[in-house]
């Protein structure tokens, strides 16, 4: 089988195009001599199978940081039969030398400049074939957001995969020319090939920065976008979920229950109570958190989050961080783990360390569910969004306290160079393809940790089996009673310590623990939430879950990517102290004051 790996800057829809030539069948993989996992998916190309790789977006294979390593890496350690380069035409002037590197290989490879509607409406034109002739490539325009001149792209890469053969680079920067000459190279064959405007004209994008970027009004502007973004997940996913914890109850009741009837007592209530329930409980929120990553979808996809970045570099330069680092937080509202990897493109290692301390207080989507399910239980539908709003400007909070804290030990010289993209509407086809690869996500870590995760809450709560289940003298409440004396300050009881305890592993296992623990689901779960704390301690239990230790995998990836072990468990003990802190303040203040 042959191998393509797919090459390009960032921002230049590269990720777009591997979407649309993969679909859904793209895998996470493990590769000889590289340190970090690569995408890639068998296609179907010309008649013959073939591995695409997507490899980390870079600016050059000059430079230092960890993505531009990986690259070198993957090129100097796997055989590849074709390299596709992908290029942002309205930014071509700027981007070419990359092609001309890979040029310089020898690599066998074709040239794809993307975003060709961008470039046309910039009055930019480039002659694809004079250019192809310059580079010693096949060049191929096209736009993979609509698909436009794509069947040319895929006809150009089945042609040179039929004649190419593997190549495998012993030492890569040996081969490389001086930058000079790549920019003298890259002057000739856009003189021969290119036509730009000398002036782009002022459009919408421009208008439109005047507002967004404006020191107070964009800052003002971007708080008010996620709000939105908040107030709609909460009131157009609580239908959603209501309606799938209704079909999970009837499935239960009219299906499993009669189907399960002579059972053992023990192994039904195994099955029912702790398998069905656990795992029902979390599979309600399917719904709410697809619909905040296609909405987070649209906001980074409009190239709104480089604008936030470019906005508050200021900000972030004061507290010994930079707007890169803004744009790994707000990933981090997805999922912790790809923000902490996306560190990578920082070349200077205190820079990449404080990020990684902060990223892990990101309220991400597994802390957006127990926050959804306890402000449901707790709060009416209008003051719902306000407190959820409220927990994401606390975890901006306790990132910039924890910056300000740290930043004299981890100082950055590095400069910030930001490319703004103009702004963009996402096809269906991308929000589609976003909220399935969640999905499947959300599916994976169900068959993983959150099945076994709420199996072991309910060994924990029914043995030994001679006592009340989630009784005192259970295994889970000789847990809890050890773990009362810390926690009781904080307005948290035994159940609730069990199943923070549980969320150390994944935090989508506290709802499903919540759910075994009382032997409920829905909104008798919600009921019974309601009935075991007020509202004090419910915003209590959710500041200690925003801020204490990070998930399982998170804590792995931290170990992974800062190559040591004290920075990780230094982080998490930070986490849990200021995660006591920040709960007893709030706590014992509200009682003091009489709520």
């Amino acid at each position: 089988m042959k191998r393509i790996a797919l090459l390009g800057m960032p921002n230049t829809g590269k990720s777009t195009f591997f979407n649309r030539l993969t679909g859904a069948s793209a895998r996470i993989g493990n590769w000889p001599g590289i340190t970090v996992d690569l995408m890639s998916a068998k296609v179907l190309l010309g008649g013959a199978m073939a591995e695409v790789v997507d490899l980390p977006g870079i600016y050059d294979l000059h430079g230092f940081s960890e993505d531009e390593q990986v690259v070198r890496r993957f090129l100097e350690n796997q055989p590849v039969d074709l390299v596709l380069v992908i290029l942002n035409t309205s930014q071509i002037e700027r981007q070419l030398a990359l092609a001309l590197q890979i040029k310089q290989l020898g690599l066998p490879a074709v040239l794809l400049l993307n975003m060709a509607d961008e470039a046309r409406k910039f009055g930019i034109t480039v002659d694809t074939q004079v250019m192809g002739e310059q580079l010693g490539m096949p060049v191929v325009q096209f736009s993979a957001k609509y698909g436009e001149h794509y069947a040319e792209a895929t006809q150009a890469i089945a042609a040179a995969l039929r004649d190419s053969r593997p190549a495998k680079l012993d030492q890569l920067r040996g081969l490389l020319a001086p930058d000079h000459q790549i920019e003298a190279s890259m002057e000739e064959v856009l003189k021969k090939s290119v036509i730009i405007p000398e002036r782009l004209s002022e459009d919408l994008s421009d208008r439109l920065d005047k507002v967004l970027l404006h020191p107070v009004w964009g800052i003002l502007a971007f708080f008010a976008a996620m709000y939105a973004v908040f107030q709609a997940v909460f009131t157009l996913g609580k239908p959603l979920q209501d309606g799938v914890a209704w079909l999970l109850t009837q499935v239960r009741d009219l299906a499993l229950e009669p189907l399960l009837t002579g059972l053992p007592a023990p192994l039904h209530g195994f099955l029912i109570d702790g398998l069905y329930n656990g795992v029902g409980t979390v599979a309600a929120f399917v719904p709410v958190i697809v619909l905040f990553f296609l909405l987070m979808a649209v906001v980074e996809d409009t190239g709104y989050l480089s604008r936030a970045a470019f906005l508050m570099d200021s900000l972030m330069s004061r507290l010994g961080l930079d707007g890169r680092s803004f744009v790994m937080v707000l990933m981090g509202f997805g999922c912790n783990v790809p923000a902490l990897m996306g560190t990578r493109v920082m070349r200077s290692r205190p820079l990449r360390l404080l990020s990684m301390l902060v990223i892990p207080f990101s309220l991400c989507s597994a802390r957006l569910q127990v926050f959804l399910f306890i402000t449901a239980a707790l709060f009416t539908a209008r003051q719902a969004p306000l407190v959820l709003f409220s927990l994401y400007l606390f975890s901006f909070a306790t990132a910039i306290f924890t910056a300000l804290v740290f930043r004299k030990r981890f100082q950055n010289s590095e400069p910030f160079i930001l490319e703004l993209p103009p702004y963009r509407l996402p096809t269906l086809r991308q929000i589609v393809l976003r909220g399935w690869h969640e999905v499947r996500h959300f599916l994976t870590r169900a068959s993983k940790f959150i099945v076994a995760g709420v199996v072991l809450v309910w060994l924990l709560t029914h043995i030994p089996f001679s006592e009340p289940a989630a009784g005192p003298h259970t295994w889970a409440g000789l847990i809890g009673s050890l773990a009362e004396p810390l926690l009781a300050p904080l307005g948290i009881d035994q159940k609730l310590a069990v199943a923070l305890i549980f969320g150390l592993v994944a935090k989508e296992i506290v709802i499903g623990s919540l759910a075994v623990i009382f032997g409920l689901e829905g909104n008798a779960l919600t009921q019974a939430i309601a009935h075991q704390m007020d509202w004090v301690q419910a915003y209590s239990f959710m500041l200690f879950t925003l801020v204490y230790t990070p998930c399982l995998s998170a804590i792995a990836t931290l170990r992974s990517e800062a190559k040591s072990l004290r920075f990780a468990l230094g982080s998490v003990a930070w986490s849990m102290v200021l995660a006591w802190g920040m709960s007893f303040a709030f706590y014992q203040g509200a009682r003091a004051l009489g709520f």
